[in-house]
């Protein structure tokens, strides 16, 4: 037997590989599934099934491409509805891979067709739990993200997985391995883990929502209780999952390299979104006008989700050199299929080519401290906004500094001033350029970064709230 999970960190998910006498299952697949071909192709071993936890809202699965290249079934638990062709498991059902078998257990809350699939070993005994986004490591599942599709209240939806998690996942014996759908970084849960396995065990000790002695609706008020709204595309990557979606290796074929001049005329000639995805850094140097940075080397595809707020907006790209397909590839995982090109050379291009390009403003901490003592002496007011999550702020942040977190940026723009110059920050400097790069494009020229964000902030002599451990917030 070979259990192997394929983590992928730009997401904090995780899919899974499992072999045995020849037999392969894969869980929760990426969008790219050619790795998964060319593994079982190593192992001698032909696909057999591909098992979904449920249709996943942050990423765009790779069920169905898979299928139609090895001709397995795609199978998910009770209640799921799906436009093409799959197995419907039953609660309780078995199935053979090699010598080993995987149970459906169909565990409702997080949405309703939720499932884990509980692996026994060549002896019979449970071995592993692949536990989808029902159970974390710290956590599990949020229940508000169904709530329409099945007309319930996120509360109903919390009750429902309360019954899940003690029925099918707490009655199994402590030495059983956990392998979820997510870790730490993840907008599917509040609490994840920065592991990504673990065991049963372990979680009934330290797994606030399995508390042996919590009751229903203690249950029910601590996993409600702090949720922020779900990101904009979760919606449109549900609807992809259930109804079905294109290959990327086709969206990337029709992707086009274009020269500095055709770049420019395409990105005149359409209303396509010019993003940068290169290091903060060298985007603050140099980059086109009125395009937007995102950062290949972050959280790259939750944040295009959280904020391209159109899945079809039509996009042209600026990388680094070498990784034009992997942007492609990684912005489809999340459902933005209409890269119309990139920038062939990519920014150094456009630069050498004597066309226009803007730059953004950063400042040091150090500095940031000597405007703010001179505007404290002076009686004056300075604008400094924090862009990190509102739970980061609550923990800690500058005294009399708002809160205008990016993920909502848009519901924050009438608070920034078109005049004067204003400072953000966040944690480290990558969300932060993020921001500055959005507001730069509406034309707010006078955003400055503060390079090195809160981590620099707290070595320095800035005024800060004291820290409250997050965990203690309620």
């Amino acid at each position: 037997m070979k259990i192997e999970q394929i983590y992928t960190g730009c997401l904090a998910q995780g899919a899974y590989y499992i072999e045995s006498n020849g037999e392969v299952a894969i869980i929760d697949p990426l969008r790219e599934v050619q790795q998964y071909v060319d593994k079982a192709t190593a192992d001698g071993a032909v696909i057999k099934y591909i098992f979904e936890t449920h249709f996943h809202a942050d990423f765009v699965s790779g069920h169905v491409t898979l299928a139609q290249k090895t001709g397995a079934p795609i199978v998910y638990g009770p209640n799921a509805n799906p436009s093409f062709e799959a197995h419907i498991a039953k609660d309780g059902e078995v199935f053979q891979l090699g010598a080993i078998t995987l149970t459906c257990l169909h565990t409702p809350g997080h949405t309703m067709e939720s499932s884990c699939y509980l692996l026994k070993d060549e002896n019979g005994k449970d071995h592993a739990l692949f536990s989808g986004d029902t159970l974390f490591l710290g956590d599990v599942g949020r229940p508000d993200l169904a709530q329409k599709a099945v007309d319930m209240t996120q509360e109903q939806l919390a009750g429902i997985l309360f019954d899940s998690l003690r029925s099918k996942v707490m009655t199994l014996a402590d030495d059983v391995i956990v392998y979820p759908a997510h870790g730490a970084g993840s907008a599917c849960g509040k609490n994840l883990s920065k592991e990504t396995v673990g065991s049963i065990g372990d979680q009934k000790a330290t797994n606030y929502a399995l508390r042996a002695d919590m009751t229903r609706d203690e249950f029910i008020s601590e996993v409600t209780d702090g949720l922020l709204p779900p990101p904009a595309y979760f919606p449109m990557n549900v609807k992809l999952n259930k109804e079905g979606y294109g290959n990327v290796e086709d969206i990337i074929r029709e992707a086009k390299a274009f020269d500095t001049k055709t770049f420019e005329l395409v990105a005149n000639e359409t209303e396509a979104l010019i993003l940068d995805v290169r290091h903060q850094d060298e985007f603050e140097k140099g980059h086109i006008p009125k395009s937007i940075f995102i950062g290949i080397d972050g959280q790259f595809a939750p944040w295009v989700g959280a904020l391209i707020l159109d899945s079809k907006q039509e996009i042209l790209l600026v990388t680094p050199e070498g990784r034009e397909e992997e942007t492609i590839k990684r912005l489809a995982r999340v459902g933005y299929d209409n890269t119309l090109g990139y920038l062939k050379g990519g920014f150094e291009s456009w630069k050498n080519a004597g066309l226009e390009y803007d730059t953004i403003t950063s400042v040091s901490v150090e500095k940031l401290e000597e405007v703010l003592n001179h505007a404290s002496n002076n009686n004056e007011s300075m604008k400094v906004f924090d862009v990190r999550k509102p739970g980061e702020y609550t923990a800690e942040h500058v005294l009399d500094v708002p809160s205008t977190p990016l993920d909502f940026l848009n519901e924050y723009l009438a608070t920034f001033p078109k005049e004067e110059d204003f400072y953000l920050h966040c944690a480290g400097g990558y969300r932060s350029m993020i921001a500055a790069s959005i507001l730069k494009a509406r034309s707010y020229h006078n955003v400055i970064n503060v390079l090195g964000g809160f981590a620099a902030i707290k070595k320095s002599g800035i005024k800060t709230t004291s820290y409250v451990c997050p965990s203690t917030l309620k």
